[in-house]
């Protein structure tokens, strides 16, 4: 009889992130002095979902920074250079979308209502171990990855969107698929000493816990921009509902990706998208975005 076959529930020892990998800082600068329509999305619902999330990104985003941070120490020289350049893109990241923001402002949107309920939510995290913040974080990036993935290879995503506004997102979205591993690499690096079982429950269950305060936090800040545009009700909420899951339906279109999450041995970078960051500098632009 053969002995029983134990499933290892973290298959690699080092992580697939591509050798040749180069994460560049782009330095851009968008929604400067322009003026895009309040539906900027080219109607209501894409356009509540992005400013609440846009709405997050710079609490959000400084939260993320101090994570990885906290656990460079001992990192090797590729993952520390690693780490320097995801932090010089999200303090980028973190400025345009305060630049965004203003201009959800300026189209009449209250917007200090997000800001106020991240901020209370990063409160609790204060006396959190670090390493929890760090799984989170893990979480999150998986999720900015699977939405820029999707943000690019979807171009109806952005059909009718203002043309700036566009490029700001495609810009982030490119930089997201980027440096998608660092946080995962990081978190490897940190929990070197737990066991492959230990490493899989935790950051499986993070991802449950973060999927649910996501979704739940995003709807209902979707819902109050919209209500801020006179839509409320059943309107509102099938209106969202089928913006999210049936078209362009990103929701739906990132499930195989967010389910790929739980995969013993799963690493972002067992998807090598790269070429949908050539896709954002331009090698595939007439192939696969719409006409200006």
């Amino acid at each position: 009889m053969n002995a029983p076959v134990s499933i290892d529930t973290d298959l690699r020892q080092r992580a697939p992130t591509p050798d040749d990998l180069t994460i560049t800082v782009r330095d851009e600068r968008f929604n400067r002095g322009t003026n895009p329509r309040r539906w900027w999305a080219g109607e209501p619902f894409g356009t509540a979902w992005h400013n609440a999330l846009s709405a997050t990104f710079p609490r959000g985003e400084a939260f993320f920074i101090e994570a990885v941070k906290a656990h460079r120490e001992g990192a090797d020289a590729k993952l520390d250079a690693e780490i320097r350049a995801f932090v010089r893109q999200e303090i980028n990241h973190t400025r345009e979308h305060i630049a965004f923001n203003r201009l959800a402002e300026d189209a009449g949107y209250d917007i200090k209502a997000i800001d106020t309920r991240v901020a209370e939510m990063l409160a609790l995290t204060k006396d959190r171990p670090a390493i929890a913040n760090l799984a989170v974080t893990m979480a999150l990036e998986h999720y900015t990855a699977m939405m820029a993935a999707e943000f690019l290879e979807n171009p109806a995503h952005f059909a009718d969107a203002d043309a700036e506004v566009r490029d700001m997102w495609r810009w982030h979205a490119a930089e997201e698929i980027e440096h998608k591993g660092v946080a995962f690499d990081t978190w490897n690096h940190a929990t070197r000493d737990w066991t492959p079982g230990k490493r899989w429950r935790v950051r499986s269950l993070v991802m449950v816990s973060v999927t649910a305060r996501f979704f739940k936090n995003r709807w209902t800040d979707s819902l109050e921009l919209l209500a801020q545009d006179g839509i409320t009700g059943w309107r509102a909420k099938w209106g969202l509902f089928k913006y999210l899951t049936v078209s362009p339906g990103i929701v739906r279109r990132i499930f195989p990706a967010w389910l790929a999450y739980f995969k013993p041995g799963f690493h972002p970078w067992d998807h090598d998208d790269r070429e949908l960051i050539k896709l954002y500098e331009g090698d595939f632009a007439d192939a696969l975005m719409p006409a200006e």
